[in-house]
């Protein structure tokens, strides 16, 4: 039975616009700059070049699928992803420079061979993409630009959501997560109007519970310890 009105609460019931401030924060020490310098040129995608036919190719033989996760913050769900599923292929999408460093750190340090990453605003990298390449898409805490008169530069949007319905395989999954009761509702509002994604939650526990699957992280963290709630949305792309 799908999720009625009533099990929604209240705060959530019914162009490229850059959705990021700064790129660099604290200073890089030396071996940082280094993976920056010699390993991110190995693992990045280039969309300088075409765009494969078949997006597993960008990985080693026996991918069997590729999933993103846009804005992946300190990468602890990005890396716990793909050390849990090394058959899929994984980009991250981070235009932070502390976030890729710290990706690059556990690719480094762990030979995490079955990562690409993108260092940019990823709307780009959509456009690259070849049509129904992607099997599964993480959206996990954006930034909510609590603003009024910034709320356009949220990335979650019916424009968004279109660029991803072409990229995204029929039945593949889009993961939102947010602590704030605005953005849950109008990323709802945002999938009411893109009819070919469906929210698959059944019961309230559905998106008030995390997953298994679904690591926690440390902007989740500082929600749990600031009292926020948290909101779990799935969608399937029809």
């Amino acid at each position: 039975m799908a999720m009625s009105e009533r099990d929604v609460p209240p705060e959530v019931q019914f162009a490229d616009i850059r959705s990021f401030g700064r790129r660099r924060g604290r200073k890089l020490s030396g071996r940082q700059a280094s993976l920056l310098t010699d390993l991110l040129p190995r693992v990045s995608v280039d969309l300088g070049q075409p765009a494969p036919a078949d997006p597993t190719q960008l990985f080693s033989p026996g991918t069997s699928a590729v999933w993103l996760e846009i804005g992946f913050g300190g990468a602890e769900h990005l890396i716990w992803q793909a050390r849990a599923n090394p058959n899929v292929g994984f980009i991250g999408c981070e235009p932070f420079e502390d976030g890729i460093v710290k990706a690059l750190t556990a690719i480094d340090a762990d030979g995490i061979g079955n990562l690409k990453l993108w260092g940019d605003d990823v709307r780009p990298l959509l456009r690259w993409l070849p049509d129904a390449s992607l099997g599964r898409v993480f959206m996990l805490f954006p930034d909510p630009w609590p603003k009024a008169r910034h709320q356009k530069r949220r990335l979650f949007s019916a424009s968004l959501l279109t660029e991803l319905a072409r990229v995204m395989l029929p039945g593949a999954e889009l993961r939102l997560a947010t602590d704030i009761g605005d953005y849950a509702r109008t990323a709802l509002l945002a999938v009411a109007e893109t009819p070919v994604f469906k929210w698959t939650a059944e019961n309230p526990d559905d998106w008030r519970v995390r997953p298994d699957d679904w690591p926690g992280t440390r902007y989740e963290a500082k929600a749990v310890r600031e009292g926020r709630r948290r909101y779990y949305f799935r969608f399937a792309r029809r």
